[in-house]
């Protein structure tokens, strides 16, 4: 499970399920309109909150060995915070194995406790110390292991300008086909820093626009919803050039409600100091699909 499945399935990110008949009229489609403009209100809040993107405020790559960290200037990793002490402790990676020791008087906590020493797994959601309002944690991207810095008074969450949509447009929703690979798929991505990582991808997503069938290949998640990382041609002008998410319900009988209306931006976005993957070769549709998340500008 990728650290962005889990983003998703900590959060609870709802797919809304629209009414498809050829009754469909005027109360149900304001009432479409209604729940994809809260799905969109929620979304927005859980970016800012707390515990979102936007706290993410530093990344620091570490090197094979001792990395010394603390707000003074002669450290591997600097903080610049005045409740970090000037020399704090230092992070040992051996093999992509982190093991962090905590200097005598540094006040850091690992689930709510005064830590000394600890293992910091990768993108644990458990394995991260605190200090006050600030977190840090190990990131892996690719091959690569850094520390994520997350603070929750970022200057990204104080300046943020908040969200920009197309309008809700139901031709972009659709009652899509899911066609399962008779065993998954690992394939090796890239990602916005130029890191490869390898995803496993469950099958594709069949919709038709126009006339034309498209293709968009989906991860699973632990709960059977379906994760698609795609980008198209408004991209070159409109949405976020690397790629944009959706998120689905779990299939039923080979068919998954598929709404670009819910498409929506990876943090790279809104955050330098984020990483995100890159569409698979067959996501990258050549078409337009004005729906969902416009780009974000500061």
């Amino acid at each position: 499970m990728t650290p962005f499945q889990r983003w998703h399935a900590a959060i609870g990110l709802a797919v809304v399920v629209l009414l498809c008949s050829a009754g469909f009229g005027a109360s149900d489609a304001s009432a479409y309109q209604a729940s994809v403009e809260k799905w969109r209100q929620s979304y927005e809040t859980e970016l800012r909150s707390d515990t979102g993107w936007l706290t993410v405020s530093g990344l620091f790559w570490m090197h094979e060995g001792k990395n010394t960290f603390g707000s003074g200037p002669g450290n591997d990793i600097v903080l610049p915070f005045a409740v970090v002490p000037a020399s704090a402790g230092y992070f040992d990676l051996h093999a992509g194995k982190t093991v962090v020791h905590i200097n005598p008087g540094a006040p850091f906590m690992m689930r709510g406790k005064p830590v000394e020493t600890a293992e910091l797994p990768p993108d644990s959601k458990l394995d991260r110390m605190t200090l006050g309002d600030l977190t840090l944690f190990v990131h892996a991207s690719g091959g690569r292991f850094g520390i994520r810095l997350k603070d929750k008074n970022s200057r990204l969450r104080k300046e943020f300008t908040g969200l920009k949509w197309y309008p809700v447009n139901e031709a972009y929703h659709f009652t899509a086909h899911f066609v399962p690979y008779t065993a998954p798929r690992e394939t090796e991505i890239e990602t916005t820093l130029g890191d490869h990582d390898k995803v496993t991808l469950a099958g594709y997503v069949s919709f038709t626009i126009a006339g034309q069938e498209h293709h968009l290949e989906a991860e699973k998640n632990d709960d059977g919803s379906l994760f698609i990382v795609f980008r198209d041609l408004t991209s070159k002008t409109e949405t976020y050039q690397a790629a944009r998410f959706i998120d689905t319900a779990v299939p039923k009988g080979g068919v998954v409600e598929l709404d670009f209306n819910e498409a929506y931006n990876p943090p790279c976005a809104y955050n330098p100091y984020t990483t995100c993957p890159l569409p698979a070769p067959g996501n990258r549709l050549s078409l337009e699909i004005p729906a969902g998340e416009k780009r974000y500008h500061h």
